[in-house]
């Protein structure tokens, strides 16, 4: 009996001064009670409701913290509260973006648009479709080809030089000048314009082939300017941070430093590299400027990426929105954007789960 008595006198020390579980739920009910009635005074709105009953709560579960605990716990639960608040604003615009493309970007996605072109639809047949309430015709799927190949060749151009400047820097050109000299280059066009890459592009094969020469391969050329900043820093920062230990261990059993940079280096940073690769794609598979200097826009599929103009998904958007195939009824390609955009998104997120596939495929097995 005597033993349970000290038992609960020390849990009841260790609880003294403390706010119980559900005190911040009462808090947050008192919160969405007290908003919606300040918010209907001034015109009820759910945006209004959501701030001023954040305010309240954060105001209020200071105030009951530090009658409980003490100053110093509400202090910790004001910054707390503040970065849950920071969070959660920095995630409404996304919210909204994605809620945005799903509402507006679904009733679009069809058969007929991600497998047909807009070669012969005219504004006639979207007026059609307005009148008639039938099916919107003409799609992205001539986009989409050209948004697939110039991101690849983009890519391939990309990645070899990104990758090896970066093995240069950390493991052959410690110290050098040139190797100063490579990351103050790097650094100016990581921040360069993307207009500026397609002008450099149009400009260099202008010079080569003659005055007009659009095509595929010089937006991919275009591209890889932007890509090829971001791949360097990337990889660069994840050969960094492999432990010189590995290293070390390779060259104490007489392994040539190519083969432990191929073999033990790289695969142990091939996560993060994967993810480098990843998002220089995400950068600039969206671009609009230097594809338009670059490869123009057609309306037709076009297979070659060496000859003639060619589209892409955010050149797609671009057209569609600002001229409509059909002036009197922009409706039909109002509705093609949205689809694209939508589709483009989805691309992009599709990327991002063959990174993940990829690093987890070529990660170093571990054993426990």
């Amino acid at each position: 009996m005597a033993a349970n008595q000290t038992l609960q006198r020390r849990q009841s020390q260790l609880t003294r001064g403390r706010l119980p579980s559900y005190a911040i739920w009462v808090v947050v009910a008192a919160s969405l009670i007290l908003g919606a009635a300040i918010s209907s005074l001034v015109g009820f709105s759910v945006v209004g409701w959501a701030i001023i009953t954040a305010i309240v709560f954060v105001l209020a579960a200071t105030i009951v913290t530090a009658v409980a605990e003490g100053e110093r716990k509400a202090k910790d639960k004001l910054v707390t509260f503040l970065v849950y608040g920071a969070f959660l604003i920095a995630l409404i615009p996304l919210v909204s973006v994605l809620w945005t493309v799903l509402e507006r970007g679904v009733p679009g996605l069809s058969y007929n648009f991600l497998f047909t072109s807009m070669n012969g639809v005219t504004g006639a047949v979207d007026n059609q479709a307005v009148e008639g309430g039938t099916p919107v015709l003409g799609g992205a799927y001539h986009a989409v080809l050209g948004t697939l190949q110039i991101t690849l060749w983009a890519t391939l151009i990309s990645v070899p030089i990104g990758l090896l400047t970066a093995v240069y820097l950390v493991e052959y050109g410690a110290g050098k000048n040139l190797t100063k000299a490579i990351t103050f280059f790097v650094d100016v066009m990581t921040g360069i314009p993307s207009i500026v890459a397609g002008l450099f592009a149009a400009a260099l094969f202008t010079l080569l082939f003659g005055p007009g020469t659009r095509t595929g391969f010089v937006a991919a050329v275009a591209l890889s300017v932007l890509m090829i900043p971001v791949v360097v820093r990337s990889t660069e920062e994840m050969l960094k941070i492999v432990p010189n230990e590995l290293r070390e261990a390779a060259y104490a059993l007489g392994v040539r430093k190519w083969r432990t940079i191929t073999k033990v280096v790289i695969p142990t940073a091939i996560s993060g590299i994967a993810s480098g690769v990843t998002l220089s794609i995400a950068r600039v598979i969206g671009e609009t400027a230097p594809i338009l200097v670059t490869a123009g826009f057609a309306s037709s599929i076009n297979w070659n990426v060496f000859s003639g103009w060619m589209s892409t998904l955010p050149t797609f958007i671009y057209y569609q929105i600002l001229t409509p195939t059909s002036p009197t009824s922009p409706d039909p390609s109002t509705q093609r954007a949205w689809a694209a955009a939508l589709l483009l998104i989805l691309m992009v997120m599709l990327l991002n789960l063959v990174a993940r596939f990829v690093a987890q495929i070529f990660a170093p097995k571990t054993s426990r």
